[in-house]
């Protein structure tokens, strides 16, 4: 079928909306016409070409209605409602134990621009154009998605807010509730504030914790920081950063979150913690970058790679959603609506930090968003 796609091509400064060939589903796939997408800096590194393949559309934070069903599938019905995450086997050891982001094949099932058998879902012409980018690739109108991509949420529910539970936001909570498994009145200092730091601040509030440190340069996304649970904040660029940290918390926090690619922010995520504590962190160094292993072994301090959170996003998903229903986890805060025609602005606005996470709305209207 003609859909219409936001393609990345080498050297555009972002991806521009064509229009596309869609195959039909095949067995063990749906099609899914997308309500809304969110932005994620994965997309902005993936457009760069660092990440996957391209030509490829984009997009791993979709929202949509199930539309036709492939041999197979079950569980799912036409006209369900889902919220898209990434792609995972159902089969291996992590997926068994559900911890479908470090399933054996999820690096190629994300950024392999295809399914595993190397097919692609989209043509622009007679040229192929890479897919399924974390089984979803929802810059799109449509989109031809894994069964287990899908997360079948309520109907009753705004999918335009829905959208960025996917990735970022399930990423920034379930680092803290899941990958760190903060307790009630521990502490826990956030490196960066933007839509997953934000929403580790939100899961840490949930969690009970007593500190919760946040950390930026932005004066302004530091005080949506404190709104949203955050107990301090401090500016990025403070001298001794780490160290006024362990003066605060008065020995050290019991955890960190970093969210950045600076290096020496890896070392302050380091440097601040408690005996015994332990720095998470959700994407690498950009430069040359070691830890400090006598530091790690003389204070029993670990330090923690997170993909998605830890989280099963078919329990995490709907779990948020509760919390959200009830007051208690207002993501919807962090979120600023395009329409899917300007799919340019929103990774403008997203590479400058003018806002948190953008939404793309595939019907063009922000009103409700």
């Amino acid at each position: 079928m003609r859909i219409t796609g936001a393609v990345s091509r080498p050297g555009a400064p972002a991806p521009e909306l064509a229009e596309l060939e869609l195959e039909e589903p095949r067995a063990g796939e749906m099609r899914v016409r997308l309500v809304a997408t969110g932005l994620c800096h994965t997309d902005l590194h993936a457009h760069d070409g660092r990440l996957a393949p391209l030509p490829i559309v984009l997009g791993h934070e979709g929202a949509g209605v199930v539309e036709a069903l492939g041999d197979g599938v079950v569980g799912f019905a036409v006209g369900d409602h889902v919220v898209l995450s990434g792609s995972s086997c159902g089969a291996c050891p992590s997926c068994a134990a559900s911890l479908p982001s470090y399933c054996d094949t999820a690096m190629p099932r994300i950024f392999g621009g295809g399914r595993l058998d190397g097919s692609m879902a989209l043509k622009a012409g007679e040229e192929p154009i890479h897919s399924h980018f974390f089984g979803q690739s929802s810059f799109a109108s449509h989109a031809i998605v894994p069964e287990r991509t899908a997360v079948k949420v309520p109907a009753d529910l705004p999918l335009a807010k829905l959208a960025p539970l996917g990735c970022g936001i399930l990423t920034g909570a379930g680092a803290v509730l899941y990958a760190l498994s903060l307790q009630a009145g521990q502490s826990l200092a956030v490196f960066g504030t933007g839509g997953v730091g934000l929403s580790a601040v939100m899961a840490a509030r949930l969690a009970g914790a007593g500190r919760i440190v946040a950390i930026d340069l932005s004066d302004e996304r530091l005080e949506l920081a404190r709104e949203l649970g955050a107990t301090d904040c401090l500016r990025g660029d403070e001298p001794d950063l780490a160290l006024k940290i362990r003066v605060m918390s008065g020995r050290g926090v019991d955890a960190s979150l970093n969210t950045t690619t600076v290096p020496a922010v890896f070392d302050a995520a380091m440097d601040c913690l408690a005996m015994r504590g332990t720095a998470a962190f959700v994407t690498a160094p950009r430069g040359d970058w070691a830890p400090k292993m006598f530091a790690m072994l003389s204070g029993g301090r670990s330090l923690k790679g997170v993909l998605g959170g830890d989280a099963d996003p078919h329990s995490f998903i709907p779990l948020l959603i509760d919390h959200w229903r009830e007051g208690r986890f207002p993501f919807d805060r962090l979120l600023t609506a395009y329409p899917f025609a300007e799919i340019a602005r929103a990774f403008d606005d997203a590479r400058a930090g003018r806002v948190i996470k953008p939404v793309l709305l595939m019907d063009g209207d922000t009103h409700d968003a």
